[in-house]
């Protein structure tokens, strides 16, 4: 951040230059002229200390009836009175009103030091300036100039170190004892906080709650539609005037019992928060349309719930149309692992219309009847704690959030703590825009107040106080700082699965099949079906055919699986996110190859003859043929850097076509070696002709790797 002169701070308070260079010196900052530069922290402290003394010339009240009226009917502490609590910045004096409204909602926050002694007083860790001068009853800018002599650039309403508070309080002639506050013995004993929330709660203060449904399914088969559709038939039934706001959530009513659907309908969504350990879903309505049956995305959706463990109900949708096939649909989803009630199964099945609104009525009776099976209850006296389902920075209202009530009752005026973020709760609404002054279990609620905009899938849980929620959001940052100080790569996080097939009991090891044709997919499920030990077993979490993606990277960081792929290669956006994510993807041309893969890993051991290394990929954009060189590939590096006689596979789709080596690599008319990232090239591959715009050809080398 540039500098402001001295000169120009000058101007800005309406002083003369030569009063603020001789006040900055007074105040121990290095400068010389009125040309020499002030940090952002030395502008702060000049300015504070005219603020002070400017605050310190006010009249006494008893020589003003009219201030001596205002004192009596706002009744400030004593401190306020003889000038500690200054008026410093608007941002200072946000947050003092802040303190002010804290101590008046939570008396027992307001002592913020316990006076052991005349001279000793005992603070909790986490204290600011402002409130030690508040303490010693001193000026603000005295505390502020006392750090800097120490080192330490802290501001007004800066955090003092730990480790500095003992020395500060020497300098103004007091013992200070720093005491451990609860929250900081509770990061001892459990570890760092961390954006998921655990607890537990005696089993005689759980009560009944609302079901959370999460719709998913494949595109157009109309989940959109039935979320409308019922959203609006409870619009109908409850209040008049509509939805006014979209708040990604909302709940309905079905035989006098209260339902909770995320609106966020899509495999992506619900194992995106999966993902980041928040199992917020009770059940999944899964939509089929009749008139297609089951489709790739339906399979996803599927073995996405099937991971997640909560039950499943179908919703035949589109049974208006004269296409319409139910029967083929309950047929299909056998092949599946979905036996539905008519056939014998477990998984409900209700035939619905989304547009006609026909069988909506059956649907939501059946969500809770399996509601009620489950029997879903939580703690509605406990301290709130939910997850975040959406969130945006909206113009005039500042971070808004979506979330979910998991335990406990959220109430207007909580402290909360969401991951790296704090805040507090100032206003709830519903989705229709209505004012909520609380939020019980599975109750979804649109939040204002936070500091920041927190992420999706956070969980937050209500603390004391805001104090409390900033040093846990603060410590969650470091946590967050610390971590990405050290990822774990994905051999690294291989090493620790094979470790753990070796020692556990009972262990499982979870594998993403993606293929090049249905046959080789079902002739990998029945061969892996076939391989176990006696402390040990093979799950297939989702297997389809065609390219790796991101979506099974995300699938497999929340399962905790390793992704296999047979003639099958994950794309760009997959193999960043699998870097990101420490995924081990596993890829192989030969089947039994593959398979004494999977067998390896099942007794733990993992230690290939040859190891495959990643060079970079080539998009092609043009072919033409050379007299020479025969077809001849134009192509953009994307990647990395495509070498000359490397060895190269050519990709269709996500699918391996062939598996060869680069003849001739030229730049225009030149022959080269390497073409790096960003270049334009023509490529020759060894004995293949069938390349086609649109394909990507893939560079690699394969080391050998001795046994040991």
């Amino acid at each position: 951040m540039a500098k402001q002169r001295v000169y120009e701070l000058a101007r800005d308070l309406g002083l003369e230059s030569k009063d603020v260079l001789e006040r900055a010196q007074e105040l121990g900052v290095e400068v010389k002229t009125a040309s020499s530069g002030l940090d952002e922290d030395s502008v702060a402290l000049v300015r504070l200390s005219y603020e002070e003394a400017s605050s310190d010339q006010l009249p006494a009240a008893s020589t003003e009836p009219e201030v001596e009226e205002e004192a009596a009917s706002d009744q400030p502490p004593a401190e306020e009175a003889a000038g500690y609590q200054l008026p410093a910045t608007s941002s200072e004096a946000d947050t003092d009103a802040e303190v002010e409204a804290e101590s008046e909602e939570e008396p027992e926050a307001e002592s913020e030091a316990e006076v052991v002694d005349d001279k000793v007083l005992l603070v909790e860790a986490g204290l600011t300036t402002h409130e030690f001068a508040r303490m010693i009853q001193t000026r603000t800018v005295l505390i502020v100039q006392a750090l800097m002599e120490m080192g330490e650039m802290i501001p007004a309403d800066g955090t003092i170190p730990t480790d500095a508070i003992e020395e500060l309080g020497r300098k103004f002639g007091y013992d200070i004892l720093v005491a451990e506050s609860d929250e900081e013995l509770a990061e001892e004993e459990q570890g760092p906080t961390h954006h998921i929330v655990e607890y537990e709660d005696d089993p005689a203060s759980l009560k009944p709650r609302p079901a959370i449904v999460t719709v998913m399914g494949h595109v157009d088969h109309g989940k959109t539609q039935l979320l409308d559709t019922i959203r609006s038939t409870n619009v109908v039934q409850g209040e008049a005037g509509g939805i006014t706001q979209h708040i990604g959530a909302y709940q309905t009513t079905s035989g006098g019992k209260a339902i909770t659907f995320i609106d966020t309908p899509g495999h992506e969504a619900f194992t995106a928060l999966r993902a980041r350990g928040a199992n917020v879903t009770d059940l999944v309505i899964l939509v089929v349309a009749a008139n297609d049956g089951v489709m790739p995305q339906t399979v996803e959706a599927i073995d996405h719930a099937q991971a997640a463990e909560v039950p499943i109900i179908v919703a035949i949708n589109k049974m208006d149309l004269e296409t319409a096939d139910p029967y083929a649909v309950r047929g299909a989803l056998t092949q599946h692992g979905i036996v539905v009630e008519d056939l014998g199964g477990d998984v409900p099945a209700v035939e619905v219309s989304a547009l006609k609104g026909t069988g909506i009525e059956d649907l939501l009776e059946i969500v809770g009847l399996v509601a009620e099976v489950e029997e879903l209850s939580a703690n509605p006296k406990a301290s709130a704690v939910g997850t975040v389902i959406e969130a945006q920075l909206e113009v005039g209202r500042g971070p808004l959030a979506t979330v979910v009530v998991q335990r406990g009752t959220l109430k207007k005026g909580d402290a909360v703590a969401c991951g790296t973020v704090s805040g507090r709760v100032r206003a709830m609404f519903d989705e229709r825009g209505n004012q909520m002054k609380s939020a019980g279990p599975s109750t979804p609620v649109l939040v204002s107040g936070w500091d920041e905009v927190p992420l999706a899938g956070d969980m937050f849980q209500v603390v004391k106080n805001e104090r409390a929620a900033r040093k846990m959001a603060e410590a969650e940052v470091a946590r967050k700082r610390s971590e990405e100080l050290f990822v774990p790569s994905a051999t690294e996080r291989l090493t620790q699965l094979l470790e753990s097939l070796r020692t556990a009991d009972h262990a499982e090891l979870r594998i993403i099949v993606k293929a090049d044709a249905h046959g080789s997919l079902e002739a990998i499920r029945e061969a892996v079906g076939k391989i176990s030990r006696d402390d040990a077993s093979v799950s297939v979490v989702h297997g389809a055919v065609g390219g790796i993606t991101a979506n099974d990277v995300m699938l497999a960081e929340a399962s905790e699986a390793v992704i296999y792929g047979f003639n099958a290669r994950p794309d760009a956006s997959a193999r960043a996110a699998a870097k990101v994510a420490g995924i081990e993807v596993r890829t192989f041309a030969i089947i039994y190859e593959l398979l004494d893969d999977i067998e390896s890993m099942m007794v733990g051991e993992l230690s290939p003859d040859e190891v495959e290394t990643f060079l970079g990929v080539a998009e092609v954009r043009a072919t033409f043929r050379a007299p020479r060189y025969g077809l001849i590939a134009g192509c953009y590096v994307t990647e990395g850097s495509i070498n000359r006689n490397a060895r190269a596979r050519v990709v269709r789709d996500g699918v391996v076509v062939h598996d060869g080596r680069i003849s001739s690599l030229r730049r225009f008319k030149e022959d080269v070696q390497q073409v790096q990232t960003g270049y334009e090239c023509g490529i020759g591959i060894v004995n293949f002709r069938d390349v086609k715009d649109g394909d990507t050809i893939e560079s690699y080398e394969i080391k050998e790797i001795a046994r040991t």
